[in-house]
């Protein structure tokens, strides 16, 4: 009988498209984090603070909370704390540019589409969550 602390064989397909969707966006977070530490900072990150009504002084907080986060995501043991933290993170992102009246497919739906790819990767790399959540059709009786 097999016990929880041993693993699950995954087929190498959903195994692979899940370890490319989320390096994608632990690329894309690790990128984010780099701008926020960059001093002095760059035109497109001074407008965006303002224009959201953030302090540029919050960038290196916002870079170290966003820099844990993905760090729990990447690795493995942690990857589901991580994934529900940055689905926080994503959330007041999400809040804030609903808040100052940003566009709704290009930037409040942006961070929803960041979190999609990344449980949908965490999903296909991890099968204690798909037995926790399983996909699948009805039972035709």
């Amino acid at each position: 009988m097999p016990s929880d602390t041993q693993t699950v064989r995954v087929s190498k397909t959903p195994l692979w498209v899940g370890r490319i969707l989320s390096g994608l966006v632990i690329l894309f977070l690790t990128f984010d984090v780099v701008f926020k530490f960059i001093k002095p900072a760059p035109a497109p990150v001074v407008e965006t603070m303002a224009h959201v009504g953030w302090a540029l002084s919050l960038g290196p907080v916002l870079g170290i909370i966003l820099l844990v986060c993905v760090a729990l995501y990447a690795i493995p043991m942690t990857s589901v704390l991580g994934a529900i933290l940055l689905t926080g993170y994503l959330g007041g992102a999400v809040a804030t540019h609903f808040r100052v009246g940003d566009p709704l497919f290009s930037h409040i739906l942006f961070p929803t589409y960041l979190g999609v790819l990344l449980w949908g990767g965490l999903y296909l790399r991890e099968p204690r969550l798909r037995a926790l959540i399983p996909l699948r059709s009805p039972k035709t009786p």
